[in-house]
């Protein structure tokens, strides 16, 4: 067991009041887990601090709120027998030391109080075992008895006790490990590994909800590709997103090959990271081509193709997130855009003509930058000269797309001529030739034979109704 002292890492004013808390309820109290485990990695302060105590968590919450200045609210989680409350700009939840046995079907742990060593016993990893004690006689004193810091130094990732029984007991610690490889560029240990592999199918029992809580965790990481590649190699991303897992491999037929796609797609989700944190365009990048897999054809003459893929792949989009019970809403949408237009602008590269561009813009709106964004992620050719060309007709895409739009205002497009305007000026009731003339109107400002203004859609909507017979009130 480590004797360091970390008194610098709890210099807080609200580590004494905690500490002032304890010695009223006659109770030893530690902060534990992801505080301790970021200050010793140095990883800027932490916002969410656990404090365990030997005791009851929910009584010391109440007298540390009763200590502060500003009597902040106590939230109390009976069922977990937490309770929680903010101070300046930190969450602080407590809980009683405790310790948990498991039922095989159930991730919900049968719990009774306990020490420290028990509560200890029960954290997921060694790193998140750390606690620096709060009580006076010791203040400050790091207490490790899984030699955390020393997995904390070497970049490991493993289980206090048998991993095995570890994610038996709560398969969600599988995707924990994997996320906290990713996140922190670290190893899991092989055993720790090994044992994820077996357990694998108990993820079953975790909800759809709290899985996606990690996997977000892992697309939002610096490189992504990391924990993609573990759940891979650990048979978890088949039960999560069987929809990637059928994207890898190459067929070849008639000696020609196709890339596979799946490590290609893992390749775009690192790129687009380093150009966004937005964590549903990095969800684009990851599901841009799982349209691929089920439109996989060979054709004699030109090779493999994906007609449609980017069609299809949107339609799985809905039915993806419906599954994993993530958001319908505009995020949701907005992937499945996303998805649908992500070659438009590959197409378009090699002709960039003023018509397309508007076309463009006027199918995507506000998301242009963000498709523009994936495009280049997409760009994952080794061919140094080829990699600069791509990139390059991309650029001067961008540059047409800021040409056009500054000239003829396509983005969010409203036609300037209204179909109660075209009702009124040709005395019509409802009926098939105002969307005709309102599409006319359209298609020639996109093709760009009128400006996008009134005055030219005016006159031109006169045209077009004299043509369908339509006569002026």
């Amino acid at each position: 067991m480590q004797n360091q002292n970390y008194k610098e890492a709890i210099k807080s004013d609200i580590f004494s009041i905690i500490t002032r808390a304890s010695e009223i309820l006659e109770v030893k109290s530690y902060v534990i887990g992801g505080f301790v485990r970021d200050y010793i990695l140095q990883r800027g302060a932490a916002k969410d601090i656990d404090i365990v105590t030997v005791g009851n968590g929910i009584a010391l919450a109440k007298k540390v709120a009763s200590l502060l200045p500003n009597k902040p609210k106590v939230q109390v989680f009976k069922t977990y027998g937490t309770a929680m409350l903010v101070y300046k700009d930190m969450e602080l939840e407590f809980v009683g030391a405790r310790k948990e046995s498991y039922a095989k079907d159930s991730r919900n742990p049968e719990v009774s109080e306990g020490t420290l060593e028990d509560d200890q016993n029960r954290r997921d990893f060694t790193i998140n075992a750390l606690a620096i004690s709060l009580h006076k006689d010791d203040y400050g004193t790091l207490l490790d008895p899984f030699d955390g810091l020393k997995d904390l130094e070497k970049g490991i990732i493993k289980t206090p006790l048998n991993p095995d029984i570890t994610y038996s007991d709560d398969p969600l610690r599988m995707m924990r490990a994997i996320r906290f490889a990713t996140q922190l560029n670290f190893k899991i240990q092989e055993n720790s590994l090994l044992a994820i592999t077996k357990n694998a199918s108990r993820l079953a029992i975790i909800t759809k909800e709290r899985i996606v809580v990690e996997l977000n965790k892992i697309i939002d990481a610096t490189k992504p590709s990391i924990g993609f590649l573990l759940l891979e190699k650990t048979n978890l991303l088949e039960m999560i997103l069987p929809e990637l897992i059928a994207l890898k491999g190459v067929e070849e037929v008639e000696g020609q090959k196709h890339k596979d796609n799946f490590y290609h797609t893992l390749e775009v989700v690192d790129n687009i990271s380093k150009a966004t944190e937005d964590t549903w365009l990095r969800w684009a990048a990851l599901l841009h081509d799982i349209g691929k897999a089920p439109t996989k054809r060979f054709d004699k003459k030109v090779g493999w193709t994906f007609h449609a893929h980017e069609f299809v792949g949107s339609k799985m989009v809905y039915k993806l997130f419906k599954r994993l019970k993530m958001p319908l809403n505009s995020k949701m949408k907005f992937v499945q855009k996303l998805v649908l237009l992500s070659s438009r602008p590959i197409v378009l590269a090699s002709e960039v003509t003023d018509s397309a561009v508007r076309r463009l813009v006027f199918d995507t709106g506000d998301d242009i930058d963000a498709l523009m964004t994936l495009c280049e992620a997409d760009i994952t050719t080794k061919n140094p000269k080829k990699f600069e060309r791509y990139h390059k007709n991309f650029q001067n895409v961008r540059e047409k797309i800021k040409e056009v739009e500054e000239r003829d205002h396509i983005r969010n497009f409203q036609p300037p001529i209204s179909g109660e305007e075209i009702m009124k000026t040709f005395n019509l009731q409802p009926c098939r030739e105002i969307g005709q003339l309102k599409e006319a109107i359209k298609e020639a400002i996109l093709e760009g034979e009128i400006p996008n203004d009134y005055q030219a859609s005016y006159d031109y909507m006169l045209q077009k109704g004299e043509e369908l017979g339509l006569k002026i009130v």
